[in-house]
């Protein structure tokens, strides 16, 4: 086995782990504050990356300083979407929220299918293949931009759920809703700002996502069986446990796709679910609720 070959999937693997763990660290925000199963996050992470495109394109605005157009558009577009078709469930909040948010990604397909076209295609910066080298490691820059940002907006999100009253306010509705209710929390102005915020994490993926992949307004189904996947390992409602399971499985990915096979690698995530379903059901960070 060659040393070096591991050493550059173990990087990859972190530094692309990094760019997933952005992207599900708004499914996992939903489900903890909502009780949602947003099968449609992968949908608004596609939409950003076409947002991305269409300025670049068409404004020659550079994908990361485009961020502080789409994040802002996109809070707005999933605050609406929250309050518009996910506000009014009550009961049985996961199960009808599978097909509210299916609706919702089949919907946002469409208009970028009617919008956008059917053609596959790709955020191409200047500086889409420039690399570096450490110690015989081959790093390319745009997977080590999108690891800092991914962990920038991740170390800002914690600071919003750990420095601010709207954090205090959502992980009290995390614990248990109905108790942040009684103690005088708008849990429905809460929700939609989650949503909101969601939302603007997935336009950053999909900004990154756009960079690294060609894509059309249906890869969205190419992405959400990986982002639930990893919220399942991290602990469902754990924004934490989303980003740190995303580096797991992503650098475990690589490096088996050195040792055995690319073909063999993309099984990975099943056999880490697995695993970890039988070892630990609740994930790495699993939060335990309590509702009267």
């Amino acid at each position: 086995m060659n040393g070096g070959l591991l050493l550059g999937a173990s990087v990859l693997g972190l530094l692309l782990g990094g760019i997933y763990g952005l992207m599900a660290s708004g499914l996992a925000l939903t489900f903890g504050v909502m009780r949602v199963i947003n099968v449609g996050h992968s949908a608004l992470v596609i939409a950003g990356a076409y947002m991305s495109y269409e300025l670049f394109a068409h404004l020659h605005i550079d994908p990361f300083v485009s961020l502080v157009i789409t994040m802002p558009v996109m809070f707005l577009i999933g605050m609406g979407l929250e309050m518009a078709f996910l506000q009014h469930l009550r009961e049985d909040r996961e199960q009808f929220s599978v097909l509210v948010t299916w609706a919702i990604a089949l919907g946002v397909e469409g208009v970028l299918g009617y919008f956008c076209g059917t053609d596959l295609v790709q955020i191409s910066t200047n500086y889409a293949n420039s690399s570096f080298s450490i110690g015989g490691v081959q790093i390319v820059y745009i997977y080590l931009y999108g690891f800092l940002l991914g962990a920038l907006l991740m170390g800002l999100l914690a600071l919003l759920l750990r420095r601010t009253t709207f954090g205090w306010s959502l992980r009290a509705t995390v614990l248990n809703r109905q108790a942040a209710q009684l103690i005088g929390i708008d849990v429905a102005k809460v929700s939609a700002i989650a949503f909101g915020i969601a939302a603007a994490m997935a336009a950053a993926g999909g900004a990154l996502y756009g960079m690294l992949n060609t894509f059309n307004p249906g890869s969205w189904y190419d992405l959400i069986g990986d982002l639930l996947i990893i919220i399942v390992l991290g602990g469902f409602s754990s924004v934490r446990g989303a980003f740190i399971a995303s580096l797991v499985v992503i650098m475990f990915q690589e490096i088996l796709s050195v040792i055995i096979s690319p073909t063999w690698a993309d099984w990975s995530f099943f056999m880490l679910l697995a695993i970890v379903l039988i070892v630990r059901p609740s994930g790495f960070f699993g939060v335990k609720t309590r509702e009267a």
